[in-house]
């Protein structure tokens, strides 16, 4: 078998066998197929497209080419969620211990932020004091004590997903639906859960901007996971505007903690119990959305979803007077208003601009090497379909100086949109998508 071979045989249309992409992947993980052939394969791929079994064998090849986490002898089964990314997104920090609190083990491995999404660990490690970089032997014991963790991504983990993404950045090769679904669901699939729920965004502050490109993507997992043998459904939720009223990392856990205390924004609960409510179906706890939300209610009600959150953060590492008193947590020395400048309805908001302003302004990565400064942020204070008044502050700007705040107001104003009428908000969850 030749890697020559297969490149012309997916320009011309080909399909492959299982033989010859697990033969691919493992070449290519040992070093033994360079880079300039695999460039070249993944073009193919681009050009031609591959089809759910070849996707499910490509996703399985690199799932494969590392370690592969097994947790059943800690418990009867774990669970995951993964989402695509977007503005404000800490869905995790409420999600999580919402489902372990019903008895779901949640064994998460999460990645930073970097382009204009955060990403669950920087967010986490607002806190201080908390580890997410643990050894096995840490995740496992959280595993087994807690029935919650979440850590960084482990290197151990489908290395070969990591090594063709690194290529596929710099050879235009990303935007591919069956590259991205196998990229996604390898790691998934490597750290061993069993119920898997995926919150694939679209939107201006989502990387699928067009819910056609997110439905695809998400048929793309489910059908990865029926191949898999994993039950698997996806959410597609909105991003047409930031996720709650939150932007940047110590300023998200705040927004986390006032929902899992009983409060938070209206969206993100929503979003939650959604996503919840497929897990707890996955997993055959309940037999309805309607008893699966009740019982998800339930643990946010009663406490048990934020006894559950502190006992992770304790685990981990962090100091719980940051948890229990949020106002602890890092805070900007400058926080700015930005005005309306006319009055009107809030029609549109470009999530992806406020996200690379958050950026901008010191919270969050361009390059992964970056360091990024808990403090910074956003605070949006009128939302699509609100009413604002000319000068009434559209959001807070929190910054290291008065100086950085006016400096980036322009850019966040251009993100809004005012209309003259009345605009109706757009829906959260479009549609869930199962096997």
């Amino acid at each position: 078998m030749r890697a020559v071979d297969l490149i012309a045989k997916k320009r011309d249309g080909g399909t492959f066998t299982s033989t010859e992409i697990s033969w691919l992947i493992t070449g290519y993980a040992a070093g033994d197929i360079p880079d300039y052939q695999m460039s070249a394969w993944a073009m193919a791929v681009v050009l031609r497209g591959m089809d759910d079994r070849e996707t499910a064998d490509l996703t399985l090849a690199m799932a494969h080419s590392g370690a592969m986490l097994d947790l059943h002898d800690l418990v009867p089964l774990t669970v995951d969620k993964h989402s695509t990314g977007g503005i404000g997104d800490k869905t995790t920090l409420l999600l999580a211990p919402m489902v372990a609190s019903v008895g779901l083990p949640v064994a998460k491995m999460s990645g930073r932020g970097l382009g204009f999404s955060g990403g669950t660990v920087d967010k986490l490690e607002s806190i201080p004091g908390l580890r997410t970089n643990l050894s096995a032997e840490e995740f496992r014991r959280c595993v087994c004590e807690v029935g919650l963790v979440i850590a960084a991504q482990s290197g151990d983990l489908a290395p070969a997903d990591k090594k063709l993404y690194a290529l596929r950045d710099v050879t235009a090769t990303v935007e591919s639906i069956p590259l991205i679904a196998a990229s996604i669901m390898s790691k998934k699939l490597a750290a061993g859960a069993d119920c898997i729920v995926l919150d694939v965004k679209y939107g201006s502050g989502a990387f699928m901007h067009t819910i056609d490109d997110a439905r695809t993507l998400a048929r793309a997992m489910v059908a990865i996971g029926r191949h898999a043998g994993r039950q698997v459904s996806a959410v597609l939720s909105s991003m047409q505007q930031p996720l709650g009223f939150a932007i940047g990392n110590a300023l998200e856990v705040r927004e986390a903690i006032g929902a899992l205390r009983g409060g938070g924004p209206a969206d993100l609960v929503e979003l939650c119990m959604t996503l919840g409510a497929q897990l707890v179906h996955l997993a055959k706890l309940r037999p309805s959305d309607e008893s699966a939300r009740a019982l998800l209610r339930e643990a946010l009600d009663s406490g048990a979803a934020w006894a559950k959150f502190t006992r992770m953060i304790a685990s981990q590492g962090g100091d719980l007077a940051f948890v229990e008193n949020p106002s602890l947590l890092p805070v900007a020395p400058a926080h700015i208003d930005l005005p309306a400048p006319c009055s009107g309805y809030v029609a549109t908001i470009n999530g992806q601009t406020l996200g690379t302003v958050c950026n901008t302004l010191g919270g969050g990565r361009a390059r992964k090497e970056d360091s990024i400064d808990p403090r910074m942020g956003l605070v949006l204070v009128a939302k699509v379909g609100d009413w604002v008044a000319e000068g009434s502050p559209l959001m807070s700007i929190h910054a290291a100086s008065p100086e950085d705040a006016h400096r980036v107001a322009p850019q966040l104003l251009s993100a809004y949109t005012i209309a003259p009428t009345q605009v109706i908000a757009p829906a959260l969850i479009e549609e869930i998508v199962s096997a």
